[in-house]
């Protein structure tokens, strides 16, 4: 690394070392760089015969395939689910993350779904899915606000899928309406937010308002601009508004800060697995 990257790294640790609050954003570009890629060879190695039947060109855009039967969606819905949620093991990137921030006063809030948090060691009390999570179902017109565990039902999915498609006896319906369910992501306005996700929600404001005027780091990892009035702009205004307060930012594309936060921002654009490390070390 060369030296205005090492001034950074101790900026950083510094950062750390001092806060009294942290309070850490997950998004999309945190997964990637952990591994949990959605499009290239991982994509290609692990969906060929959709690829081949549907010409599905990588996992985001095939969530929004309209699959003209259940029994194909469910075949593409199970296999993404179980490679990205049940198959992926904890990533080296989350767990050394977890190792950086384990002796501080932090919470996450996250836009992943795939459960890399909790994996890595980050207790369940101290995260926020705001968008939902992998391992649930939901019924798809939200007529209650029950979450349903999918782990024993996508295994039999992807084990009986043929041609693409699975049995028509393990499509998923809703136990009160008898309808269609989803995967528990926030896709449209009939997201579920059940009791959990309020405590979570109350917990993350509560931690918020506690960090406002304290010397406070909002560490900011791999959040692009698909969803940025969850994660990035909420983070620079808190950081703008307390003298305190350090943003460390993590994203190779959008470094760039909010205009009267650039001495209180830290931004990294490099390799975020080297950088965790250099910073571990």
């Amino acid at each position: 690394m060369n030296p205005i990257d090492q001034q950074l790294i101790q900026r950083a640790k510094s950062a750390i070392g001092e806060a009294e609050y942290i309070v850490i954003g997950g998004g999309a570009g945190l997964s990637a760089a952990a591994g949990i890629e959605y499009s290239g060879v991982r994509f290609t190695r692990n969906f060929q015969p959709f690829i081949e039947k549907y010409g599905l060109t990588d996992m985001y855009s095939s969530g929004f395939y309209p699959f003209k039967t259940q029994e194909e969606r469910w075949a593409y819905w199970a296999r993404h689910i179980s490679l990205n949620r049940y198959e992926a093991a904890s990533t080296k990137l989350y767990t050394d993350l977890h190792q950086w921030v384990q002796n501080h006063n932090y919470f996450v809030i996250t836009t992943n779904v795939d459960s890399q948090f909790e994996k890595a060691g980050f207790p369940q009390h101290q995260i926020f899915e705001i968008q939902g999570n992998y391992g649930y179902l939901q019924c798809a017109a939200g007529c209650h606000d029950k979450l349903y565990n999918n782990e024993a039902l996508v295994k039999a999915m992807v084990q009986h899928t043929v041609d693409c498609r699975i049995p028509s006896e393990l499509v998923p319906k809703c136990p009160v309406c008898g309808g269609e369910m989803n995967p528990h992501l926030r896709i449209d306005q009939y997201f579920v937010q059940d009791g959990k996700w309020y405590e979570r929600n109350a917990s993350y404001n509560e931690f918020l308002r506690a960090a406002e005027c304290k010397k406070t780091v909002y560490l900011e990892l791999g959040v692009g601009y698909n969803t940025p009035g969850i994660i990035r702009y909420p983070f620079e205004k808190l950081t703008y508004r307390n003298e305190h307060a350090t943003l460390i930012r993590f994203n190779r594309h959008n470094p760039e800060g909010m205009e009267g936060n650039e001495d209180k921002t830290i931004s990294f654009t490099g390799d975020m697995q080297e950088v965790i490390t250099s910073l571990l070390n």
